[in-house]
């Protein structure tokens, strides 16, 4: 039978590559404002899409997005996976505990049962940092890839703008090892692990309004599933309240992995950002970010929770067969 926690690893991976490339243009627009050190004020969603479109094309809005889409698979794959993992070992740990100390089965925790707002957090902080440290490099790359590293830099020739070369995947890895050295694969991990609360946040706040509604569906009687409306406004709803609280990391981690030539210190940088740009310098891009996250991830929870009951229906007919098969011992 195929674990548990590698079926909602699957499916948080799937999930993930859904919704950044239903999304990915507007993260493309949020990471260049973070990144843009100017104090010209924004210019608004659309003025910069087509801005994009303009100096380089529809591809411009997609630019990075190979890189992404690796970086959304591990990073989901590698969270659910040890979030699920994580759960699994302190709901075990608090049965043992149970019965230990009634030393009977009726005491026991119920299997699948859910974990406190503190163990949620807990899983959630051990899951965060062992996905940062995995795939910080791979996000390093699509940063890269997204302001546009590239040879040459823009230039006009007899009027026109002369289109830039967009460096792949491979060859941004080559470019990044080239002139900053291989550790600047891990450029901006200091506040991507502050960032470790922004899941915490987002899952937890997603988990307790998940368990409000589904207590609310039993006391009324009725079925105690979610729908796909709810499970995308919960998703949605849970994300706008976690992002809202970290955008500044957001930003000193992003400018970090561009390759600027700021403070590697996350306090030293914002303050740097501050004395710059002012305090709205810490939240460029805000507004857009919100739209791209708080989509994102309404797609993900919802594509990711439909993946998972397709997958453990279609493997239940497969366990049952492979149970009865002869010399399978139970």
């Amino acid at each position: 039978m195929v674990n548990d926690s590698f079926i909602h690893a699957c499916a948080g991976g799937a999930g993930g590559v859904l919704a950044m490339t239903a999304t990915y243009p507007i993260m493309t627009i949020s990471t260049r404002a973070a990144v843009e050190t100017r104090k010209d004020p924004e210019k608004s969603l659309i003025e910069a899409a087509g801005r994009i479109v303009q100096e380089e094309g529809v591809s411009g809005l997609y630019s990075g997005l190979n890189s992404s889409l690796i970086g959304v698979g591990v990073s989901n794959f590698v969270y659910y996976f040890f979030f699920e993992k994580c759960r699994d070992v302190i709901l075990t740990s608090k049965n043992r505990l149970a019965a230990a100390n009634a030393a009977t089965e009726g005491a026991k925790i119920a299997a699948g049962g859910a974990l406190t707002t503190l163990e949620s957090m807990l899983a959630g902080a051990i899951a965060g940092s062992a996905t940062t440290c995995i795939s910080n490099p791979i996000w390093v790359i699509n940063t890269r890839q997204t302001i546009r590293t590239q040879q040459p830099a823009p230039s006009k020739q007899g009027g026109q703008v002369q289109k830039t070369k967009k460096l792949s995947f491979f060859e941004t890895i080559a470019h990044v090892k080239k002139t900053d050295g291989i550790t600047a694969f891990w450029k901006g991990l200091g506040p991507a692990l502050v960032l470790v609360i922004n899941p915490i946040l987002q899952y937890t706040a997603y988990e307790q309004l998940r368990a409000l509604v589904l207590d609310g569906k039993r006391k009324r009687g009725a079925i105690a599933r979610l729908s796909d409306i709810e499970v995308f406004l919960l998703g949605a709803l849970s994300k706008l309240f976690a992002t809202g609280l970290t955008y500044p990391q957001i930003v000193i981690k992003s400018r970090q992995q561009s390759g600027g030539k700021g403070s590697s210190n996350v306090w030293t940088a914002m303050t740097d950002i501050v004395n710059r740009e002012g305090l709205k310098g810490l939240y460029k891009g805000i507004f857009t970010k919100l739209i791209q996250s708080v989509l994102t991830a309404a797609l993900l929870f919802a594509s990711k929770e439909r993946i998972y009951e397709i997958t453990k229906k279609a493997l239940v007919p497969v366990a049952a067969a492979a149970a009865q098969a002869p010399g399978v011992k139970n």
